[in-house]
């Protein structure tokens, strides 16, 4: 219990505040699109299991180009 108590947690706010709007960014642009790169249940689990680097990464090369 002290180990939660010694944590910064002005620091660690942020980041997870920006983690959970990408997550939720991304998830909604995995439904509304209509074909991804890949399929869209393997996107769906890195975007929610790989925290931070998994939204981005969708954005980066799960996004097809129109």
């Amino acid at each position: 219990m002290e180990a939660l108590s010694s944590i910064s947690w002005g620091l660690i706010l942020p980041l997870l505040v920006i983690q959970f709007i990408l997550l939720i960014v991304a998830i909604i642009d995995l439904i509304r699109t209509p074909e991804t790169n890949g399929p869209k249940w393997m996107w769906a689990l890195i975007i929610v299991f790989v925290n931070i680097v998994g939204p981005i990464t969708y954005f980066i090369f799960g996004r097809r180009q129109l």
